[in-house]
């Protein structure tokens, strides 16, 4: 597959209203993503059912989320909700 068909191949998703992340989100979504399998696995350690819930949320989330600078804001503040929860 040679460049133009993979030209061809990104110009057709965009007219479907398909786009491809920028690197910016998918950078947050894999941090986010692993805070949230740490703040999980520390909620189940000392048996915290809401700092596991907080875990989960931090990981699901950008599924969800489309635009970047959501995906910041909403991280950063289930982050400060891990934090004033312990």
């Amino acid at each position: 597959m040679d460049e133009k068909d993979l030209v061809d191949e990104l110009n057709a998703l965009q007219s479907l209203g398909l786009t491809l992340p920028s690197p910016a989100y998918i950078i947050g979504a894999v941090v986010f993503g692993l805070i949230g399998i740490g703040v999980y696995r520390h909620g189940k350690k000392v048996a915290r059912p809401r700092t596991r819930w907080l875990g989960v949320a931090l990981m699901l989330y950008p599924y969800a989320v489309s635009a970047t600078w959501l995906l910041y804001v909403v991280g950063c503040a289930l982050c400060v909700a891990v934090y004033w929860d312990r």
